[in-house]
């Protein structure tokens, strides 16, 4: 270690216990931006010692490097992760400045990374594995479209062609590239072949060898499934891990076999089926035994922020989902509208640079599939709230069942006022932190984001 990066790394755990011992703050991402201005590579000393799996996609990168934490910990006690969701480059600093490093045993690090930081992460740290959940349209002014994002991955990775790459295989653009990496696929496999076709407004379906429109003998959603071209020989890869039968979801979790093991997930949603498969094939990778996995991911514990968090609120309870782009939106309607209870719907927009700036992609949900008649109460919020007051208007919410409040103080007295016990808040990125740390500072959560 020189003497910059000693220097770089105490001045940032310095900063990190007072903002956290001291003022009680979360501090996830200034310490490591302390560091990085007296040392920009002060990431190389810290991670020198770390086998390193970096995970990166667009949605479910923060539950799936989660849920692979908990994967992992039968064979790992001691893992190095940021589990804030904090995945920049100041975040991922922070991580390894305030790791308490394992005395004995191997050090893994398991980080979480905005697809945009993968490059430079990659310069400093040796990943052992990258993982990639999928890639939607998602913040169109930080990342274009699909393709450019994959682009600014695969930088990254061609820094280390000895890294294993762990791919969702029901994703085309995945399987686009020949890479001299060793790749291995997880995916769905739990319908007979049909042979249908995607949306027509769904990214990602030319094929990268024709350009032909891809078709799918099974859509699981969005450009996801079973695909190939009727025009020339690509097709999806094959699977290593696989969801072969789902036998039960909820809004709140979901029964499904990965290689004819039940794992009961304690968290709703397709999507999240998804990441646990991602989770189980990292920990396969790397040595765990079938059920120790399973054994791991059926059991249930406190739900990381925003990601389906149940807040109880004067009676109420809160579910808080975080939204951000139109695939992700879409499967969480898809998701809370299985509820067989009544209940009530908040939806916070905002449109900070966090957020992405461009809020068309709420047009892409379909709001208007929603069961109205069972949901009594509708509310929205945020700082752009005229926008998805009209988007709902248009989906057709009942006049006398909507309401629209600006100040959030308002939005938090209204919950407490609806006519149902469970209440669905869906919220954009800074959405969810404002509300957050409004319900941490009248007593009703822990401010710290887990």
């Amino acid at each position: 270690m020189t003497l910059r990066s000693s220097f770089a790394a105490l001045a940032g755990k310095s900063s990190y216990r007072l903002l956290h011992d001291v003022l009680h703050r979360g501090g996830t991402s200034f310490p490591g931006g302390l560091a990085l201005k007296i040392d920009p590579a002060v990431l190389t000393t810290l991670a020198k010692n770390y086998e390193v799996i970096i995970i990166t996609g667009t949605n479910g990168k923060t539950l799936t490097t989660n849920l692979t934490v908990k994967a992992l910990r039968p064979a790992f006690p001691h893992i190095l992760t940021n589990p804030s969701g904090s995945n920049m480059m100041q975040g991922i600093v922070t991580a390894f400045l305030t790791n308490q490093k394992a005395k004995s045993g191997r050090h893994l690090a398991v980080i979480e990374t905005d697809e945009a930081n993968v490059p430079l992460i990659s310069q400093y740290v040796n990943p052992k594995a990258y993982v990639f959940t999928n890639l939607f349209r998602d913040q169109l002014d930080r990342y274009g479209e699909i393709y450019t994002t994959y682009n600014k991955i695969l930088k990254g990775v061609r820094m280390h062609p000895d890294a294993l790459i762990i791919a969702n295989g029901d994703a085309p653009i995945f399987n686009s590239v020949t890479l001299p990496n060793k790749i291995v696929y997880y995916g769905f496999a739990n319908r007979p072949d049909k042979i249908q076709n995607a949306p027509a407004n769904t990214d990602g379906l030319l094929c990268p060898k024709c350009h032909h429109i891809l078709r799918y003998k099974e859509l699981v959603y969005g450009n996801l499934g079973k695909y190939f071209c009727p025009h020339c020989d690509f097709h999806r890869p094959g699977l290593t891990y696989q969801v072969t039968t789902i036998v039960n979801q909820t809004p709140q979790s979901s029964t499904f076999m990965i290689n004819n093991h039940k794992i009961t997930l304690h968290i709703g949603g397709t999507y999240n089926i998804y990441n646990a498969l991602a989770a189980y094939a990292v920990a396969r990778e790397m040595g765990v035994l079938p059920e120790d996995i399973v054994h791991q991911l059926s059991t249930d514990d406190k739900k990381v922020f925003g990601r389906q968090e149940v807040i109880p609120l004067d009676g109420k309870d809160v579910t808080l989902i975080l939204v951000k782009n139109p695939v992700g939106l879409d499967q969480v309607l898809q998701m809370i509208k299985t509820d067989n209870e009544p209940f009530s719907l908040v939806v916070l927009l905002n449109a900070n640079y966090a957020d992405g700036i461009d809020t068309s992609w709420i047009w892409d949900g379909r709001f208007e599939d929603l069961p109205f008649e069972r949901i009594p109460a509708v509310l929205t919020g945020g700082e752009r709230y005229r926008d998805i007051t009209f988007r709902l208007r248009v989906a057709g919410v009942p006049e006398e069942h909507f309401d629209h409040k600006e100040n959030l103080k308002d939005v938090v007295t209204a919950i407490k006022q609806m006519p149902t016990k469970h209440v669905y808040v869906l919220a954009t990125y800074t959405a969810v932190l404002q509300l957050r740390a409004l319900l941490a500072s009248d007593g009703y959560i822990n401010g710290e984001m887990k």
